[in-house]
């Protein structure tokens, strides 16, 4: 069954056969004074009233019930402001600090998430119910899902061609799959600066733009966005692309599984990842910090950590969260995903984009 995903912040995907609604928010609220005790009096506390307005990325979708009853039990009406994709949502908390756009936000990811911190966007606050094995960045930003950025590769294509799938990235610069291969731009799309960041972290700083090299060599497409890669050049998505290994991510062959269940059509390259992390925060200076709190407690209930993998398709931050069983047989995590720092991030990723584009781009 081909189902269309949707992924306008670059990256999160979801089943657009999901009715998705912008939503969520309730449960124990923090201290008023934001020190982020979470050891608050819960969702009926007067204190956390009014309107809370969630800052987030275009593919935030929760199904509409969260949505209801959250504003039943926690008293406070939700608003949703998309702001684009993951990084574009980091530059405009940036550039609207002073004045900032809400109360909450959900959608900052590993790769933009120091910047975040070193501008002051988000203020301190823990929640009581943060799972065990989650950590959460600078105090301020509390992770909430993840998943990993890795490329796919249309099965069907393949095998019709008599073409094995690669599987590492050297494979993707293999003369054997010239004109290939379309991934998206880090400066544009979070899930091309995931992507970026796996080849530092495969090939080092000294090494990328020679691996990058050998990809422009070898045919690769750049598009903007994962909307663009996915559905326009991905011959797996079913509409008509003609590339058939496409940026995406681990989870998406759960969504191309075919009609008895037994298999999916497309796969993630496994040896190609980097891992992002979604994380959530009350921003600085917001009008309803209280209400903010309750949010980002709301976040990590069970209920909506299970809903996650339909509505947002990742991973929950609560590893003890039962999976779809679909996910188990087509969604699984990379064993090794590449890593690199966050300080290193921080210190080198615009640098990094500019060295890309100029390798790339020209």
């Amino acid at each position: 069954m081909m189902l269309r995903l949707s992924g306008a912040h670059g990256g999160t995907i979801r089943a657009g056969a999901i009715a998705g609604a912008a939503s969520m928010a309730l449960l124990v609220a923090g201290c008023a004074d934001g020190s982020g005790s979470g050891d608050g009096t819960g969702a009926g506390d007067p204190s956390a009233s009014g309107t809370v307005t969630l800052v987030t990325h275009d593919s935030w979708a929760l199904d509409e019930k969260l949505v209801d009853r959250f504003e039943q039990e926690s008293g406070l009406t939700l608003e949703v402001s998309a702001a684009g994709d993951a990084g574009t949502l980091v530059n405009q908390l940036v550039l609207t600090k002073d004045a900032p756009l809400g109360d909450a936000v959900f959608g900052i990811d590993n790769s933009f998430a120091s910047r975040a911190l070193e501008e002051g966007v988000v203020e301190e606050y823990t929640p009581a119910g943060l799972p065990e094995g989650a950590e959460q960045l600078g105090g301020a930003l509390t992770p909430i899902d993840q998943g990993d950025v890795c490329v796919n590769a249309d099965e069907a294509w393949f095998e019709k061609s008599d073409l094995e799938v690669p599987k590492t990235l050297d494979d993707l610069a293999d003369p054997k799959y010239r004109d290939l291969l379309v991934v998206t731009n880090p400066a544009t799309s979070s899930p091309g600066l995931a992507f970026l960041l796996a080849t530092i972290g495969a090939f080092g700083e000294d090494g990328f733009e020679d691996y990058w090299t050998s990809l422009v060599d070898n045919g690769v497409k750049v598009a903007d966005s994962w909307e663009d890669a996915y559905y326009v050049d991905f011959s797996g998505a079913g509409e008509g692309g003609e590339r058939p290994l496409a940026l995406s991510y681990a989870t998406s062959p759960a969504f191309t599984v075919n009609e008895d269940g037994s298999g999916s059509t497309t796969s993630a390259l496994l040896e190609t990842c980097f891992r992002q992390v979604e994380y959530a925060g009350v921003l600085a200076g917001s009008d309803n910090p209280e209400g903010a709190q309750a949010l980002v407690d709301f976040l990590l209930t069970e209920d909506v950590q299970s809903a996650l993998p339909e509505s947002m398709y990742m991973y929950p931050a609560d590893s003890s969260v039962q999976l779809p069983a679909d996910w188990q047989k087509f969604a699984p995590q990379a064993d090794a995903p590449f890593e690199v720092e966050p300080t290193e991030v921080s210190e080198h990723r615009d640098e990094w984009i500019e060295r890309w584009t100029a390798t790339v781009l020209g």
